[in-house]
């Protein structure tokens, strides 16, 4: 053999050994540098030896020879396979259609009602002609400022007018009776719970591979049913009671929850109280909807001599009610990843604010579908506030039989002070459920048309054009304002026809008659009427209804 061919294989036995460790550059520079070491000749030596063509030992020669720093990569910038977006510019203008928010409710977008995974999306692409794949799709989109993410509730829908007013009113009667010494309680029902071996979200801490066994199926178990938790969170104590009923969520089960907080509780640790303020959702059993709510308050009311005041969380903000975030969100994490077998899980609950919960089981039955006549809402000893006299009210042990007294919070006056009714005092916003100046302006958007509806009927009963200039002969018993005032009253359901006959001066029939012609005018032009649920039986009901704030404070200074 001779020294060439000695050498050759010396070579080949070097580059068999070390090459397949290096990357492509790094191979590059070692034959390189090798063929540089052997002088003339040494690209073609090496070459045979290592197996690679002549022109990529010259490249690594060139690479040394320039002195450059070291890369830090294996090809140079621009070099190897180019990106799908750059071969093909108009893909992400297609993939971007796709997934663009404002074109994703377009009913022809073939993704309309399907999951946009990478996957997904890169097959519609290839469909459409431009040809890549899921990681190459997902690439693109995180360029283009996209993220995975989950919807975010934060859409509250349509809000009452009167939202934020209720949460200052609200805010004032808790100041009011906590200055006093009475107690403030939030009350709510929590959601349903399984009792028995079920499954339950959330992780504990567990021995490796033992995990807690529960049910493979959620069928509620015949003998222990569901647990109804309703809860009474005591804002100024920080503490929590909560009746867990096992059988409906009624409104009588809601009060029984709150008779046996006080005579349990809350007796003790205001044993001077007179009164208590509820805060409530605006919904479920305690809802101010709820007649069955109102008639048990006010047996509770009788038999502890309470005054009891109920303010409402306004329409779809039951979530600011104190109870979810200071009572319940601390009872679910208390027993996460457990199942609910006993309601000492719930009592169990403590916070590092020192929040204390008891919790008591209720196995009385609570049957579904009472009846509350009107009969019966009328003679209980209510008193409705001027503001929202349907959110906010009071319940009294009794009847006030004292002319002179008045408590704070009732909105009730003596009747000596009542004022006069006139039709200033009828347009009074707890009456009409909106503001004077959006009754004016609702006056004068139906005026018009009224006035050319009454025309049109005196012209058909005539059968003749008038033949006098209007305003002439006999005059109508109601003007257009007052007709349309009445139908608003009505419509509120606040007084009866005859009620409001007695107040504008007029029969039931004119008062009806008012009604049919307004009601279709309402409805033209867009305009709805919140039922209030006051109810007012003769003129001395609206005049104490409508009792000004100065007799209200000088009552009960002489109280």
């Amino acid at each position: 053999m001779s020294g060439l061919d000695e050498q050759r294989a010396v070579l080949a036995a070097k580059f068999e050994a070390i090459l397949p460790h290096l990357d492509e550059r790094q191979r590059r520079l070692l034959i390189g540098a090798e063929a540089q070491s052997l002088g003339r000749g040494g690209i073609r030596v090496v070459a045979r030896a290592a197996g690679v063509r002549e022109a990529r030992v010259s490249a690594g020669i060139r690479e040394l020879a320039s002195g450059e720093a070291p890369l830090g990569r294996i090809r140079r910038p621009g070099a190897g396979r180019k990106r799908v977006a750059d071969l093909n510019p108009a893909v992400r203008t297609a993939l971007l259609a796709l997934v663009e928010p404002d074109v994703r409710g377009d009913p022809m977008s073939p993704l309309r009602w399907t999951t946009k995974s990478t996957r997904k999306l890169a097959e519609e692409l290839t469909r459409q002609g431009h040809r890549i794949c899921a990681d190459t799709v997902g690439d693109l989109l995180r360029e283009e400022g996209f993220s995975l993410q989950s919807n975010a509730k934060t859409l509250e829908g349509k809000q009452h007018p009167d939202r934020d007013a209720q949460f200052h009113y609200l805010n004032e009667q808790a100041r009011d009776h906590q200055d006093g010494g009475a107690p403030v309680i939030s009350v709510d029902t929590k959601k349903k719970e399984l009792v028995g071996p079920f499954k339950n979200n959330g992780r504990e801490w567990e021995p490796r591979g033992a995990p807690v066994r529960v049910d493979t199926h959620d069928f509620p178990d015949r003998e222990l049913g569901r647990a109804v938790p309703y809860g009474i969170y005591d804002v100024t104590a920080n503490t929590g009671w909560v009746n867990v009923g096992t059988d409906h969520d009624t409104a009588a089960f809601a009060v029984e929850s709150i008779r046996r907080w006080w005579n349990r509780a809350g007796r003790a640790v205001y044993p001077t109280a007179g009164r208590l303020l509820i805060t409530a959702d605006a919904v479920g059993s305690n809802g101010y909807r709820t007649r069955t709510w109102k008639t048990e308050l006010a047996r509770f009311a009788a038999e502890s001599g309470l005054t009891i005041t109920v303010c409402h969380l306004p329409p779809g903000t039951s979530k600011w009610n104190r109870i979810e975030h200071r009572l319940f969100s601390h009872i679910t994490m208390n027993w996460r990843g457990r199942p609910l077998t006993s309601h000492e899980v719930i009592a169990a609950t403590t916070t590092k604010t020192s929040l204390a919960v008891h919790a008591e089981l209720d196995t009385n039955p609570y049957p579904t579908g009472i009846q509350v006549s009107d009969d019966e809402i009328a003679a209980l000893p209510i008193t409705r506030h001027r503001f929202h006299g349907d959110w906010n009210y009071t319940l009294h042990p009794q009847h006030p039989t004292d002319a002179t007294a008045i408590n704070s919070t009732s909105g009730q006056a003596p009747a000596d002070e009542a004022p006069r009714l006139t039709r200033s005092s009828l347009q009074a916003p707890e009456l009409t459920g909106m503001t004077r100046q959006q009754l004016c302006e609702l006056i004068d958007a139906l005026t018009p048309a009224l006035e050319a509806q009454r025309e049109h009927v005196l012209r058909t009963r005539r059968g003749h054009e008038r033949l006098v200039a209007p305003g002439a002969g006999a005059k109508a018993k109601l003007t257009p304002a007052d007709r349309i005032l009445v139908t608003v009253l009505h419509l509120r359901k606040l007084a009866t026809m005859d009620l409001l006959g007695q107040l504008f001066g007029v029969t039931a029939m004119t008062i009806s008659r008012a009604k049919q012609e307004v009601h279709p005018l309402l409805e033209a032009h867009g305009h709805s009427v919140s039922t209030s649920t006051a109810r007012l039986r003769t003129p001395a009901d609206v005049a104490m209804f409508l009792a000004p704030d100065t007799a209200k404070t000088k009552a009960k200074k002489t109280s």
